[in-house]
Parts: C-alpha cells; structure tokens; sequence
C-alpha cells in the first residue's frame, strides 16, 4: 500500500488527537477526583465534628448522671441523719440510742456530743471530739454541715456529716456521722464512656483522691492527689493549672484538650455538690471521635472502592495486555511485603504481650532465691538456739540474705531505671571472703536440695578486700549461681571460680568471674538474645523452669555500669559457662603485720593436694609478714614439721584439707598431734560440710574449720575465736558501752506495733529510751507539753492516720517555744524514693531513714545532729 505526503500527515494529526483527548480524559478524570475528594473531606470534616460535640455533650450528660447519683446519695444520708436527729430529740437517753446503734457499710460510726461539752460518746464506745474534724470549707448537705475529707481508723477515705439535735426550739445536742466514700462506690457505673475513660473522685479542699471506682477505665499506678495526676499526665503548664486551682476555688466545671501520654485527650473536671468532691478524668478523643470515625471510614471505604474500579478501567483502557500484566505482578509483590510486614508486626505484638505476662507471672524467681536462705535458716536457728556460735552464724546469713531479698525488691521497683542507664552505684568497702559467704549462704541449700555439687575456687587474688558495690556484685553471682542451679538436672555440678587477672594498674584488682554448670545448656539461637529482657529459653526441659526473664539483662547492665564486660558460652546437653571481666579498686590500707606479731603468729603451714590453692594461700599471706611453707600431702606436712623442730623453730597455725590423696587429713593430724602435742592449732581448710566431718576431727584434736576458699579475714576471724573460746563471742563495736545511743530520749511516732516493737526494742539495748505515740497529732501535743530539751530527737514516720508526718513536723516547726525550730526530726518511712525524701525536708525534717530498721543507719544519722549535745 502507498501513502502519500498529505496521507502521512493525516495520521500523525489523528495520532495527536488522539493523544489530546486522552490527555484531556485524564485531567477531567483527576479533577473529578480532586472535587469528589474535597467533597468527601469536608462531609466527613463536618460529620466528625458534629458527632465529636455530640460525644461530648453525651460526656456532660453522664458526669452530671454521676454528679447527681453522688448528690442523691449524699441528701439521702443526710435526710436519714436528721431523722435520727428528730427521733433523738424525743428520747429521755440519747446515748443509750447511740450506743446500742448498729452501723452499716455506708454508716461506719455514729458520735453525739451534747451541748456545752466539747467530748462525746461514739457507738464504738469511745469518747468522741469534733476537734479533729475540718468543717471550714463552709459546705454542706441539704444545710448540715460537711467536714473535710481524711482517713478513717479503717485506713480508708471518708467524711462526717454534723446535725444539730433539738428539743423544744433548742439545741441539745450535735449528732457527727460518718461515711466512707467507698460506698459510693456500689451506685457508680461499672463501666464508663464504653471503659475508655478514667474517673476519680477528689476532695476540692485537701485535693486528694478519695476514691477510685472500680472497673471503670485504665488506671496508672500513683494518681494520689491532684499535683500527683498533673504529674502523671503531663499537665504542667501553668496557666492551666491556675485556672483549674481558680474553678475549684469556686465550684466550676472544667473540660479541656491536653496530650496524655502520647494521646490527645479530653480531660473533665466536674463539681459535685457546690464543688465539695470533683470528679477527675480523661478519655481519649480517639474514643470520642469513634463513632465519627466509623462513618468516615465507611464513605472513605466507598469512595475508594470506586476510584480503584475507576482506576482499573482507565487501566484498561490506557494500557495494553503486556502492561496490565506487569501491573498485576507488581501489585502482587506489594501484597506479599505488605503481609509479610503485617505478619511481622502481629508477631512483635504478640511477643511484647507474651513477655510482659510471662514476668508478671514469674515475679517470684528472683524473690525466692534470698527467702529460701531466710526461712532455712530460720528454722536450724529455732533448732539450735542453745547454740551461741550456731545462732550468730544462722543469724550473720539471715542478715545477708535478708539485705540481699530487700536489694532484690528495690531492682524490681527500680528496673525502668536500670534499662533506662539511670541507676547509680553505691560504692564501699567489702571483702571478697563476705561476699562468697552470703552467696554460699543462698546458692548450697538451693544446690544441695537438688543433689547438686557447688564448688568455690579463688585463685591469683592479691587483694581480698576492695572497693566496690557489694549489693550490686551478690546480684550478678547470685543471678548466674540460681539460674544454674536451676537449668542443672539433679546431681549435677556447678563452679564459681574468682580468678586474679594480671592487673593493668596498681590501684586496681583485676579478676574474672567463671560460673560454670554442666546443665542443660542453650540453642545458639538463644544466645543471641539471652541478655535482652523478658526472655527465657522455650523447649520442653526449661518451660519447667519458672523466671521473670528480666535477671540476665539486670545482671549485663549492672556489669557494664561497673565498667565490666560479660559473656556466655553454651551448648545442648552439656552446659554453660557465664565469664565476667571486673575491675575493683583496692583501698588504702596500712600492712596487719602488727595482728600477726600481737597474736604471735610468724609461720604458717598450708597443706592440699590442689597447688593453685596453695598459690592462692602464698599470694594473700604475702603482705602480712608471716612466712607460708606449703606441701601437697601429709607426708611432706610431717617432714616440714619434723624439719622444723630440729632446726629450733616451729608451727604458730596448720591449715590441713581434709580429703586428700594417701595420707589424709585425720591420718596426718593424728601423726601431728602425737609428736607435736596439742600446742599449734590445726584447722581444717575444706569445702565440705564441717557437721559432716566434725566429730572425726574432734577425736584427733582439730581446733576448727575454715570454709574454702582461703582468705586472710577468715583466718584472723577463727584465730580471734580460739583465743577468745568458742562460745563467748567479741562483742560488736556499735553494742559496747558509751555509744552515741546511751541516755537519749526519742520521740518515736509509729502506727504499726510491730515496727514500734522492734524500734523501742533496739533503742533500748543501746541505753536510750522512748515516749511512743501512735500517730502525728499525738507527736504534736507531746512535745508541746513536754519541757524544753526533754527529747534529744523525734522518730518521725509518714504515714499515719489522724495526721501523717510531714503535717505533724510543719506544726511542731512552728511551734512558739525555742527548741521547735531546733530539734532533730528524723523521717523513718518505708516510702524510700528520692522524691519521698525530698518531700520529708521539705516538710522541715533534718534526715531520713529508709525502712527496715538499720540500727548501725539510726546511729549514723542521729549522730550528725545529737554528738554534740550532752545526754
């Protein structure tokens, strides 16, 4: 076929064309999208806001459902009160009435002062006094007077209402009730705003929460007075906060937008009977803009569901067959990521979720480990409490384990602050012979329970006593030493090995850390993420096993916070080996060359078959002055002792194994005692149980045990027990006579009997003495009726019913008498935060003591501020 010029062109116009319209349908087809787009937006614009003011007029309506279910209530108890009021008023006995009433769950105690008496009578028996109740908000219920809220003898929140009785036009007599708000409770909602929002009830004057109904929404941990949820929800602007301050002040509704935690919320403050309570909450405006969402979800889905088939025709009509199958496979690969990444995050979800459910239902594996030591040696101390030595060793490894159960507690209240790099070290002095003990204290019972071998090993140590924090170091042994207890089958073995490194520098002590087992072991997979938290290994064998999963990331944490690296190595079936790298610094200390010298101690023999022990015994002796022979069996002890005798010198302390290889132990103290007689003692330096061996050594003259390793303190510990006996012990330093404790007199304010038991008991054996008073109101009028310089301190505690401890500390601060801005008032409070102390001096106490009772802390602290002043 032939195409001439004009033809040529013909078609290159209609190719235009054609490319025209089509450029022309694609504008048309992107503007309609581009108008059905704005349209949707705004219907959809207006569709929300409409039902986002309906939602929260809806919010209005059913806080003021709540305010006057609350209101009814309270006009009901108050109509009730008056009538009792009325029925009174005709009795002849009045009392009689009150104190045959019985009271209900709402009605906790009925009191009736008469007229001109400024004391009562209570249903409960008790004399009655209206002067610890604070009715100068000025409101009321249905005209009776409402007090202020407080904490009742029940330990919960409540208020009183006062009604006059009269008789004949006249006042007789004032009937108080008193109420728990945990009755409201029953009349509330169980659910509120379909459980999304918070609801909590506030007394306007103290602005403390009072009530947190049950069911009824989130909760966060902490939410206790006012300041306290601005804090916990970010609320720290100022503006907001005076104005809120200013409508509490007059009894106004507030309602406004802030963020919570992440979330834009609606947060409500509504008044309730002329602004006496408030209820306080929030709820996400993602929950009120729900059912708006919907809708627009809905017309979003439609609108969509139509460009995409638009889409698909234009496609269609645009593009050919090889086009359309390249579009198919390029939409088929954008599924696929797409549900590998939905697959994905449903897996981390469902992993996040499996974590936090596995460590709070395995709390328990790190708690039990310091209990298990406690309660076992509670029971031999009941069993030997004949037994001095027996009851101060039992006694010595209860302290430890239980010092150790409370650091394990502040871990698990502190690990946000530990993952967060927040935690901090408290460095002291420690030596390495307590530490093994503690431990040894807490892992042999677990290990021997299951039949298991624990053996301690120390080598190339130069130093045993260093600078460091010994809480923190029993944590990390205590971790590794109890999961292998744990992942080792019955009758298996595990090793604690200290190791001396070659130090880097002379101020520091170098050493690592092996904690070996031949237990189950783990997957390479498992090592890969052993350190992170809330992870646990998962086959048949170990789900047996409880644990929070959270102790091997504590454990890598507090060893990098020490400056230390750790690792693990592992395999299936035949165990694991934990290896920490420390270092410690060494304290400056002069040479106890004058112990040895004083005790007359100037030659030692070691005898063991193992030769690093013996190292190991040469290395620590080194800086004392007394010369260490060693021999690895008992026929070289003997031909060293022999040797020695000849030769005019002798023995001062053999240390002897008692398992070795030929000539054992008892054979070769037997051999020593016959020819040397009973002048050098001879301790036994083992690893087994010396109840086991003890009464074979006593029939060949052993003087006593020491526990391997060998370290020098415990050597000087045994020698100051032979010369002093075995019985009668050196007292402790902080009980002799003369202390800072003898002749004072305490103030001591304590609710809880068992804690003021163990206070007075322990003030008393030091010499002091107490006035005890059970809460902070009794603490004021104490001291302002005492004489000036009667008491050397107070004893504060926080928590107290009638008034807490920082009340009563600002009213004895501003007492008019010259030593109330003088005296010592100490906070002992379980509250062991650093904002709780924070609070205890801002309140105007000097100091604060963290509960359980330390009695060597109680000295330290009141010696700052009574040294100086005369008993």
């Amino acid at each position: 076929m032939l195409f001439c010029k004009g033809d040529t062109v013909m078609i290159k116009r209609q190719r235009k064309n054609h490319s025209g319209r089509g450029h022309t349908l694609i504008i048309s087809i992107v503007l309609t999208f581009l108008l059905l787009g704005a349209v949707v937006y705004s219907i959809a614009g207006q569709i929300s806001s409409k039902m986002s003011q309906s939602a929260i007029d809806n919010l209005s309506e059913s806080l003021g459902l709540l305010r006057g279910t609350i209101q009814a209530i309270l006009y009901k108890e108050a109509e009730f009160q008056k009538l009792i009021a009325q029925e009174l008023a005709l009795l002849e006995d009045p009392d009689a009435f009150v104190l045959s009433y019985n009271t209900n769950k709402t009605m906790i105690k009925v009191s009736i002062i008469h007229a001109g008496e400024s004391t009562g009578i209570s249903n409960t028996g008790e004399l009655f006094s209206a002067d610890s109740l604070d009715f100068s908000s000025g409101k009321t219920v249905d005209g009776l007077p409402l007090s202020g809220s407080y904490i009742n003898d029940m330990g919960t929140w409540a208020y009183t209402l006062s009604c006059p009785v009269e008789k004949d036009g006249r006042e007789i007599a004032s009937l108080y009730v008193e109420y728990i708000y945990d009755s409201l409770d029953e009349a509330l909602p169980p659910k509120f705003y379909n459980n999304n929002a918070t609801l909590y009830v506030m007394d306007a004057k103290s602005q403390r929460f009072v009530l947190k109904p049950k069911g009824i929404g989130e909760r966060t941990a902490g939410h206790i007075n006012l300041q306290d949820f601005y804090n916990a929800n970010r609320i720290l602007e100022p503006d907001i906060q005076t104005e809120i301050s200013e409508s509490i002040r007059d009894g106004r509704h507030v309602m406004f937008y802030h963020n919570v935690r992440d979330r834009e919320s609606l947060i409500y403050m509504w008044a309730v009977n002329d602004g006496a309570l408030y209820l306080i909450g929030y709820v996400p405006i993602e929950s009120i803009q729900q059912e708006g969402k919907a809708v627009n979800q809905n017309i979003f889905i439609v609108v969509v569901v139509m460009l995409i088939a638009f889409l698909i025709c234009c496609t269609l009509f645009f593009l050919n067959e090889r086009q359309k199958n390249r579009i198919h496979k390029e939409q088929e690969a954008e599924r696929e990521l797409h549900n590998k990444q939905l697959t994905e995050a449903l897996q981390a979800a469902q992993m996040a979720s499996s974590s936090k459910t596995m460590f709070l239902s395995n709390m328990s594996h790190d708690i039990r480990t310091p209990m298990n030591a406690i309660l076992g040696f509670t029971t031999l101390l009941a069993k030997e409490a004949d037994n001095p030595a027996k009851v101060r060793e039992y006694t010595k490894k209860i302290t430890a384990s239980g010092q150790h159960l409370l650091g394990l507690i502040n871990d698990v209240l502190d690990v946000s602050k530990i993952e967060s790099g927040k935690a901090v070290l408290t460095l002291g002095e420690f030596t390495l012979d307590s530490m093994i003990s503690s431990i040894d204290a807490i892992i042999r019972p677990m290990a021997k329970a299951k039949t298991q071998k624990f053996d301690i090993t120390v080598s190339g140590i130069k130093h045993e006593q260093l600078i460091g924090d010994e809480t923190r170091m029993n944590q990390i042994l205590i971790n590794l030493l109890s999961n292998s207890v744990k992942y080792t089958p019955e009758g298996g073995n595990i090793w604690l090995r200290i190791i001396g490194l070659e130090q880097r520098s002379s101020q520091f002590e170098h050493f690592q850390i092996q904690v070996e087992d031949n237990g189950y072991g783990m997957t390479p997979e498992y090592l890969k993420v052993i350190f992170d938290a809330f992870t646990r290994a998962e086959n048949s064998t170990t789900n047996k096993v409880q644990g929070t999963g959270l102790g091997m990331a504590i454990t890598k944490n507090i060893v990098e916070l020490m400056g230390g690296t750790i690792k693990v190595t592992s395999e299936v079936d035949k165990g694991t080996v934990f290896t920490v790298d420390l270092e410690l610094r060494i304290p400056d200390q002069p040479s106890d060359g004058q112990f040895w010298q004083e005790k007359g101690i100037l030659r030692i023999l070691a005898v063991d078959d193992e030769s690093y022990i013996l190292d190991n015994i040469r290395t620590l002796m080194k800086n004392t002055g007394v010369v260490t022979d060693t021999s690895l069996n008992g026929e070289d002890a003997l031909r060293k002792i022999q040797t020695a005798r000849e030769q005019g010198y002798s023995y001062d302390v053999i240390l002897m194994d008692w398992n070795m290889p030929g000539m054992d132990g008892l054979e070769t103290a037997r051999q020593i005692r016959g020819t040397e007689g009973n002048d050098i003692p001879i301790l036994f330096l083992t690893a087994c149980d010396w109840e086991e061996i003890q009464p074979q050594a006593d029939t060949v003259g052993v003087d006593g045990f020491l526990a391997k390793p060998f370290f020098v303190s415990a050597l000087k510990e045994k020698l100051l027990e032979l010369q002093s006996g075995p019985v009668k012990a050196e007292p402790p330093e902080d009980s002799a006579p003369g202390t800072i404790l003898e002749g004072r007199h305490f103030l001591v304010a304590e609710d809880n009997e068992i804690n003021s038991e163990i206070l007075l008991e322990l003030l008393g054996g030091e010499g002091a003495s107490c006035t005890l008073v059970e809460n902070g109101h009794l603490a004021v009028e104490t001291f302002s009726a005492s004489e000036s310089g009667t008491f050397d301190a107070i004893l504060m505690d926080v928590q107290m019913p009638v008034m807490n401890g920082y009340e009563a500390t600002r009213k004895i601060r501003a007492l008019k008498r010259t030593d109330a801005v003088s005296v010592p008032i100490i906070a002992m409070t379980a509250n062991a935060f650093a904002e709780d102390v924070k609070d205890a001096l801002d309140a105007g106490m000097n100091d604060h003591i963290a509960k359980p009772i330390d009695l060597a802390v109680i000295k330290k602290i009141i010696s700052k501020y009574v040294s100086s002043r005369p008993a």
